[in-house]
This record gives C-alpha cells, structure tokens and sequence, in this order.
C-alpha cells in the first residue's frame, strides 16, 4: 500500500435471520481489513452483515464510515460507533457516494440491494469508468450460481471472455487483502471490448 490510506467499500446484507456463518465472516471481514490499515466504508446499517462488519472493524480501532439514506437515518437503522455516519439524499447517492470513494470492492452474501450494488459497480468497471479490484468473499458457496450465470452470459456472447478479470472469487475473509492487492490490472481500454462484437 502507498502512503495513503486506501478506503474499501464493502456491500453486505442487513438481514439477521441467514446463517450466523455470514455475519462470523462479515465481523472477521471488518477485523482484518482494519489490521491491515483499510479505511471501510458500507452502508450505515447496525444489524445483520453490516453490523457484524461494522463491530469486527470498530473492535480492532479501524476506521469505518457509513453512508445512510435520510429515511434509514429517520428509522435508527444507523450503527452508532462509526468513525463517521453520512446522512444522503437516497439510495441513489449513498451508491455513487460508496463506490466513487473507494480504491477497491468487497462484496459479502446479501439479498437485492447488495446484488445491485454489485452489479452496477461490475458494470461501471465493464464500461471502463471504475478501474478498482472487485472481490466477492464466496461464504458457504453463496455466489456461486452468480458465477455460473455470468459463465453463461459470457458464453452466449452477451459478455466478452475478458470481463472473467472483472472480480475475483474468494472463499474466505482472510483471503480479501491479497486479492485486493493482486487484483488484474484494468483500465479505460476496457471500453474497447465493452460491446461484444
């Protein structure tokens, strides 16, 4: 890492009725990327993944930072030991806000709104707009019909054999940091190949 402290935008769930093996890794998750210097931020919540994650960064003195919609804010969903909380207009903001602020993305196991979080910035890096690595942290083998499923998009030619280096596939939190680092280089010349053709 240089000089700078590198901030690590984590998608996580909310949902504190899936296996406690998610919020295990979630909490471990915020631990290590803590020890090893990343600034986190996430979403705001103090429940489920994101509380985990949230808990496992503060309990080791990292630095994390929520970003939550007025309303969420308005309902007490926010975690109350953030290094900072950002109160946003709406989802919309608080997704440009996470991921246009983020020198890398770590996605853990989560229902709609962390699949499309993943898949706009998946996109984004498609279109050559984010050049940052991708991680998905593959907890009890949960992305693994997503895998299959974009294996498949690039096989019927909706996606280019190339985009496989968009994200990489981990299986554990304590694998996170060395993909982060050796993530595949990417660049605008993405947008060469964004189009199949």
């Amino acid at each position: 890492m240089n000089d700078r402290q590198k901030n690590i935008c984590v998608y996580c769930a909310s949902s504190s009725a899936c296996d406690t093996a998610y919020h295990d890794v979630a909490r471990r998750l915020g631990g290590i990327l803590a020890e090893r210097g990343y600034s986190i931020i996430y979403g705001g919540g103090a429940v489920g993944s994101m509380g985990a994650l949230a808990d496992g960064a503060v309990a080791r003195g990292g630095k994390i930072v929520g970003v939550l919609p007025k309303f969420m804010q308005e309902l007490e969903w926010g975690h109350p030991g953030l290094t900072e909380l950002r109160v946003v207009e709406d989802m919309r903001v608080r997704k440009h806000m996470m991921l246009s602020d983020s020198d890398g993305v770590v996605a853990l196991p989560g229902g709609s709104g962390t699949l499309e979080e993943l898949f706009e910035a998946l996109t984004l890096k498609r279109l050559g707009v984010y050049m940052k690595p991708i991680v998905l942290v593959n907890t009890r083998k949960y992305f693994q019909p997503l895998i299959e499923l974009l294996e498949h998009a690039i096989a019927e030619r909706f996606m280019d054999r190339r985009h496989f280096d968009m994200w990489q596939l981990v299986d554990s939190p304590e694998d996170v940091p060395v993909a982060l680092e050796n993530a595949s280089p990417w660049s605008e010349a993405a947008r060469d190949f964004a189009a199949v053709k």
